[in-house]
């Protein structure tokens, strides 16, 4: 862990070495440094401590409450009534740029708690697009116009086993805490089992799915989230692999969560289930298949052999993980939001930034029971198409020479 500073006097205890710094004479009328200049040492940034903290209320807390099985509910994708390039929610941008070709897109100049139906319409339709879309400082979105926005696209999702606010009422809230003395877990899991998309193991897992900040590492703090392309993982397959997958079915459980839950003295408020998906779906809104794998819940692919099994949930581990075009990373500021599709993205957390506090809250909806419709297309074959992109080379056994 790098060393770590608790007041903004960077210079204060560090060992002076005189005889390695040459003293320069500043003339008086030099424009004064930067402070982030002037303070800068590598690998350290200043911790706030929180003397008086302004979102206690959202603290975690584990209620011993006890819930009734999700039942199925009706869904339509609100992204199927969105204009198709966004004309109603880039109406108040002032900036729109995509972190690369497969995932990821920044707006700046929208104000989340002000959007109009049109505008939230378009909203799903980008997210569906993009798989995750980012928003910066967005101080007017509290929890209630956050939620508030989160049930206009579906009913929300109650977590059995996460925390919740401190404040009674928001027990649809899923709140993300550590601080300086949270316990470092990093050693328990594989950096690839720790990639996941939320509760797929649930009969209607979550669509839209928004994630704010409201305390976290300074810039250069660490505590970056990572998103990773379904569609991208699916385009990744070779045509063999994915006409393969497209006839199998993958079994997700929450019993690992439950279990874990009880082990550690929390209440698990709703029985853990076990339910069958099919592993490639199609998206409602832009109808590309994606693959619906999970490294974090599922368990093993119904109908094969184990060995198999194993052997795909592996492979398919690897091409999540380790598919970097299908990749973006987003370091956070106080109030940005992130706000992603569940059907078709992984997600992982990014550790290391102790003692920063990081304080977040998720709001989520269920989306529609999976499907595959084998008439979808890939975005692969989709973008090459509306842009007249080479095919992908998707032949191994050729000569090469990496350059990079």
């Amino acid at each position: 862990m790098a060393p770590y500073l608790q007041d903004n006097n960077v210079l204060q205890n560090l060992p002076a070495h005189p005889a390695k710094f040459e003293v320069l004479d500043k003339p008086k009328s030099a424009i004064p440094r930067p402070i982030s200049v002037a303070n800068y040492q590598p690998g350290r940034t200043i911790v706030d401590e929180h003397l008086t903290y302004e979102y206690d209320y959202l603290r975690p807390n584990f209620p011993e409450v006890q819930w009734d099985e999700i039942k199925e509910v009706p869904y339509t994708d609100k992204g199927l009534q969105g204009h198709p390039e966004f004309e109603n929610l880039l109406a108040d941008a002032t900036d729109i740029f995509d972190y690369n070709p497969k995932i990821g897109t920044e707006i700046h100049g929208v104000n989340l708690a002000k959007l109009t139906n049109a505008q939230k319409n378009d909203l799903a339709r980008l997210i569906a697009t993009r798989g995750v879309v980012f928003f910066r400082n967005q101080v007017d979105l509290d929890i209630n116009a956050q939620r508030e926005l989160g049930a206009y696209f579906g009913t929300l999702h109650k977590h059995a086993t996460t925390s919740v606010p401190r404040q009674e009422g928001l027990e649809d809230v899923h709140v993300v805490f550590m601080d300086k003395g949270s316990k470092d877990m990093r050693a328990m899991f594989t950096p690839t089992f720790l990639w996941h998309s939320d509760v797929t193991y649930e009969v209607q897992p979550l669509s839209y799915t928004s994630l704010k900040v409201v305390s976290g590492p300074p810039r250069g703090g660490g505590g970056d989230t990572l998103w990773s392309s379904q569609y991208a993982a699916y385009d990744a397959l070779s045509p063999h692999m994915q006409k393969y997958l497209e006839g199998l079915t993958a079994i997700h459980s929450a019993e690992m969560q439950a279990n874990d839950s009880r082990s550690s003295g929390r209440p698990v408020r709703r029985e853990p289930v076990i339910t069958e998906h099919p592993l490639i779906r199609t998206h409602p809104v832009t109808g590309w298949k994606s693959l619906f794998y999970n490294p974090g819940f599922v368990t093993k692919i119904k109908g094969i052999p184990k060995v198999e099994s194993d052997h795909i949930c592996s492979y398919l581990s690897e091409i999540i993980a380790t598919t970097q075009e299908g990749h973006v990373r987003f370091q956070w500021g106080k109030n940005d939001v992130a706000f992603w599709d569940n059907r078709v993205t992984n997600h992982t957390a990014t550790y290391g930034f102790a003692p920063h506090r990081r304080h977040a809250v998720r709001v989520a909806c269920q989306g529609e029971r999976p499907v595959f419709d084998p008439s979808g297309k890939s975005q692969e074959e989709e973008f090459g198409v509306k842009w007249g992109l080479p095919p992908v080379n998707k032949d191994g056994s050729g000569q090469s020479n990496y350059n990079d």
